[in-house]
C-alpha cells in the first residue's frame, strides 16, 4: 500500500484530525494513523510513506511494555477495515482529560525559550545558569491546554488543578512523571535520550484514569541519539524537526497553504521515523 493521506471506511462516522482518522464504532473507536504530517499547525500536502504504520507499531510496543492501564482493545477489527490493520488501533471510549500531560527531562523547545526569558518553565522555577538541551535536576510536569486549532498553550499546574480538581491533577502529574521515568530509562538502555514527551489520559465510566491516544512516539516525544548529544545546542532528533527546518528555509509565511515537500526531505524524514523504531525497539 502506498502513502495513505486519507482512509475511507464506509458505514462508520469519521472525524479527521491532523494526522489520524477516528471512526466511531458505537461503544468503541478505531484510530487510523495516516501518513499525513503536520507542521506549524498545517497539514502538509505531502505524506511520509510508512509513518502511520511505524507510529502505530511503536505505540503498541510502549503500551505493552509499560503495562499501564490503557485504552487498547485486543479484538479483531471489523471487516470494513481490511487492509488498514497495521495502522489501525481499536480502543475504548473515555472522557478525555482536556490537558496534554507534558513531562520534560531536558531543557529544549518552548521550555528553553521560556527559561531564557524568565528562568521558569510553565511556572516551575529552575536553577540559574542552565544551558540549552541540559538535563534538568529532576523531570518536571508542565501541562498544556488541548487546542483543536492552533497551538496548545502551556499552563501552570495550578491552572490545571482548578479545571480538573486537585486530586485528579495530582494523580495525572504523579503517573505521568512515573511513566516518563520508566520510559526514559528504557530508551537510555537503547542509546536514546527521551528529552520530553506528552501523554493523554481519559476517564472510564468506572472513574479509572487510563493512558489514551498515542504514547511515546516521535510525534508526541522529543528523542535524541545519545551518541550525538551535547549540552549547549539542540541535538538531531527522530521526528519532524527535519521537516520544520526545511520549511523555515522556503520563505513560506505559515499563513497560507504550505509547499509540497521535495523527495529528499520525504525520504530523510521517513528514515528518521524508521531509525526511531530500530533504536527503541531493536527488531
Amino acid at each position: 500500500m502506498g502513502p495513505l493521506m486519507q482512509s475511507a471506511v464506509p458505514g462508520y462516522p469519521c472525524r479527521r484530525g491532523k494526522v489520524r482518522d477516528v471512526y466511531d464504532l458505537g461503544d468503541r473507536l478505531a484510530l487510523v494513523a495516516t501518513d499525513r504530517i503536520s507542521a506549524f499547525d498545517w497539514v502538509l500536502p505531502t505524506p511520509i510513506p510508512g509513518k502511520g504504520r511505524l507510529l502505530t507499531a511503536l505505540s503498541r510496543f510502549w503500551f505493552g511494555w509499560l503495562g499501564e492501564p490503557n485504552h487498547l482493545i485486543d479484538e479483531p477489527l471489523p471487516p470494513a477495515f481490511a487492509g488498514l490493520e497495521d495502522r489501525t488501533t481499536l480502543v475504548r471510549k473515555t472522557q478525555v482529560v482536556p490537558f496534554e500531560c507534558v513531562v520534560r527531562g531536558y531543557l529544549a523547545g518552548s521550555g528553553w525559550k521560556e527559561y531564557r526569558a524568565g528562568g521558569t518553565v510553565c511556572g516551575v522555577i529552575l536553577p540559574a545558569g542552565l544551558r540549552e538541551s541540559e538535563r534538568l535536576p529532576a523531570p518536571i510536569f508542565t501541562p498544556a491546554t488541548k487546542a483543536e486549532q492552533g497551538h496548545d498553550e502551556n499552563v501552570s499546574f495550578e491552572v490545571m488543578a482548578r479545571a480538573v480538581g486537585d486530586a485528579t491533577a495530582s494523580e495525572l502529574r504523579d503517573r505521568s512523571l512515573a511513566v516518563y521515568t520508566r520510559a526514559s530509562r528504557r530508551a537510555g538502555e537503547r542509546g536514546v535520550i527521551l528529552a520530553d514527551t506528552k501523554f493523554e489520559w481519559g476517564r472510564l465510566p468506572s472513574g479509572e484514569l487510563i493512558l489514551i491516544d498515542e504514547v511515546l512516539t516521535p510525534d508526541s516525544s522529543r528523542y535524541w541519539p545519545a551518541d550525538q548529544y551535547e549540552v549547549g545546542r539542540p541535538p538531531p532528533s527522530f521526528d519532524k524537526q527535519f521537516v520544520r527546518d526545511w520549511l523555515e528555509t522556503t520563505g513560506w509565511d505559515k499563513a497560507s497553504p504550505p509547499p509540497s515537500l521535495p523527495d529528499e526531505v520525504v525520504t530523510k524524514t521517513a528514515a528518521k521515523y524508521q531509525e526511531a523504531w530500530d533504536r527503541i525497539v531493536g527488531r
